[in-house]
């Protein structure tokens, strides 16, 4: 009757052994991942800055700080600099140090807690720095009481060392990302100081004795200024190749597995600690379930006899069951082609109406221009009409010079007709031109040619506001990727609108200028009207939306713009212009060096 009880006691013991030496292996090479990445995470944030100290310390101002020290304007000229490349670089703190410790500039130098003035000599990084070292070094700030990780290197004027640059990292972003989840993360200085931890009770305790050694070496760099070290409550063993830590708290003690990694460059340790509990738990999880399948075992074996009388039974349901499931199956199989053929319905249906959605953009586009057309139209029978009454006045007189024989003042004003009948031509051209539909090719287009064109066709819009254009396109006017007569009518609608703003304002000045930059072509187009008021900025390019008058607009310019230029690959945006005025800026892909084809 004893033998049962033993091989179970046997079964628990050796088996906990077992199972708790698996889990833990594999918990440990969870932990040792973890581990991997905290250090590169550690060792890539400070590296970006390494080398930053010596680049720094090699500027002019420093080294013409260091050489004049007493000199205030060379160390406010010093000061900004320092202010400028820590806000650049993102750091904690720059600051430069004389030969005897003083800090005689510092990115901080306005702010209360400014370091000009303090004297870091005691400090091992301007020891290391001073003595002609790149130095490294992490602590707690006597000044600012922040933490971060300090670089120190040497200021050379010839071979002379004239001071030291120190570059100071905040580390707490890092530290932040440490919070929570199964680790728990923690670096420790040689002297098993914690000074940095997901943990924050843990901050500034110790996990090895704070014997008066470590005490005394701790306080001769005031690595951790006035903060209270504590020692904290470690016992340390073993579970076989293992490092294990228990730590007792507030809610009690709390076992961990231990993986440490030391950094020699930082000199400290990186430590990930994984609760124990979970692992045993898992280990005496699996054991039972262990244990249940050997009972459930055994307990097969007693049913086999059972399930051979039913074997047979169970088999005819099978069949019927594999009956039931074929019909099931073949009935979802027809459900299935209907949903396809409804699905390849839609997808038809949805393509109809996407062709549909694009003739009715097209053909609002073709609405814009005709609507815009039709408000040019009184203001070009005027254009017209002055030539003709000025070609009916010179024909008048050349009939006159002809009959009293002044032949060659005839000529001259036959040739002012012809003048005359050009312009008139060219006007109508470009009406023609901008009125038909584009198709949808793109090629080279130079602005140069399409302002050109654009603006025999609004200079109408121009006069009748008494709009003054400045145009800038550069010494070599920019080519882009666009279509001539699309490209024409977005700058139709943008320079109309900029006419309208100023029209009755004292300042009626519309500057049109281009650039290129980045492989781009940036256009402009600036007024010097009220601006785009902050409650309709995020309208002003919806179809409809206008707000001009009734009769004035169809609120389609803008939006039909915007589409263009997003068809052509670039982007239209409009803003308020810091000195007042809106500002479109128009940016297209550039052709450069290519001459403009035919693109409509």
């Amino acid at each position: 009757m004893l033998v049962v009880p033993l091989i179970i006691f046997a079964f628990f013991t050796y088996g906990s052994a077992i199972a708790t030496r698996a889990y833990m292996g594999e918990a440990s090479a969870q932990a040792g991942t973890a581990l991997r990445l905290a250090v590169s995470a550690l060792s890539g944030h400070l590296n970006r800055y390494e080398a930053l100290p010596a680049l720094i310390a090699d500027h002019d101002d420093i080294k013409e700080l260091v050489s004049a020290p007493e000199d205030a304007a060379l160390r406010d000229a010093a000061n900004l600099y320092l202010k400028e490349i820590n806000g650049l670089l993102k750091s904690s703190d720059i600051y430069v140090v004389k030969p005897d410790g003083e800090t005689i500039a510092a990115s901080n130098y306005d702010g209360p807690g400014s370091f000009v003035g303090q004297n870091f000599s005691y400090r091992p990084y301007f020891q290391d720095a001073i003595a002609g070292r790149q130095a490294r070094f992490y602590a707690l700030g006597t000044t600012s009481l922040k933490r971060g990780y300090y670089f120190a290197a040497p200021i050379r004027t010839g071979a002379d060392i004239r001071g030291v640059i120190v570059f100071k990292v905040d580390i707490d972003m890092i530290e932040s990302s440490w919070g929570g989840g199964e680790y728990k993360i923690f670096v420790s200085d040689p002297e098993g100081i914690i000074f940095m931890s997901g943990s924050p009770e843990w901050l500034y305790g110790a996990i090895l004795p704070l014997t008066a050694d470590r005490i005394a070496r701790t306080e001769a760099s005031r690595r951790y200024a006035n903060a209270r070290l504590t020692a904290l409550p470690v016992t340390r063993q073993r579970f076989e190749p293992h490092e294990l830590m228990t730590l007792a708290g507030k809610r009690g003690s709390s076992e961990y597995l231990v993986l440490s990694h030391y950094m020699p460059a930082e000199d400290w340790t990186v430590n990930v600690l994984m609760e124990t509990s979970s692992i045993r738990a898992q280990a005496r999880t699996a054991l039972a379930a262990v244990f249940l399948i050997l009972c459930i075992a055994g307990l097969a074996v007693a049913v086999i006899r059972q399930r051979r009388a039913r074997l047979a039974e169970r088999m005819q349901m099978q069949a019927d069951a594999r009956n039931e499931l074929e019909r099931r199956v073949e009935e979802r199989t027809a459900d299935l082609a209907r949903v396809n053929s409804r699905i390849e319905e839609e997808i038809a249906e949805r393509r109809l109406t996407e062709q549909q959605l694009r003739q009715t953009q097209a053909d609002l586009i073709q609405a814009g221009k005709l609507a815009g057309l039709g408000q040019m139209s009184a203001a070009l029978s005027h254009e017209f009409n002055q030539p003709l009454a000025a070609a009916k006045t010179y024909t008048d007189s050349a009939s006159v010079l002809i009959d009293r024989g002044r032949t060659e003042e005839a000529r001259d004003n036959i040739r002012r007709i012809g003048g005359l009948i050009d312009r008139m031509a060219a006007i109508s051209r470009h009406l023609r031109n901008f009125a038909r539909k584009p198709n949808e090719k793109l090629g080279s287009v130079s602005l140069d040619e399409a302002m050109h064109d654009t603006l025999e066709i609004i200079a109408w819009r121009l006069k009748a506001a008494d709009a003054e254009l400045l145009l800038d396109l550069g010494p070599r006017p920019p080519v882009v990727r666009a279509g001539s007569v699309r490209l024409q009518q977005v700058l139709v609608n943008v320079i109309s609108n900029a006419a309208d703003a100023v029209e009755g304002l004292d300042d009626r000045r519309i500057e049109v200028s281009a650039f290129e930059e980045a492989g781009k072509v940036v256009l402009t187009v600036r007024d010097h009207g009220p601006g785009v008021p902050a409650a309709i900025a995020q309208r002003i390019f919806d179809p409809f939306f206008t707000t001009k008058g009734v009769g004035k607009g169809l609120g389609l310019g803008l939006s039909i713009s915007y589409n263009i230029i997003k068809d052509f690959g670039g982007s239209l945006e409009a803003a308020n212009h810091p000195e007042g005025g809106a500002v479109f800026r128009i940016e297209l892909q550039s052709v450069a060096g290519l001459m403009p084809e035919a693109a409509e």
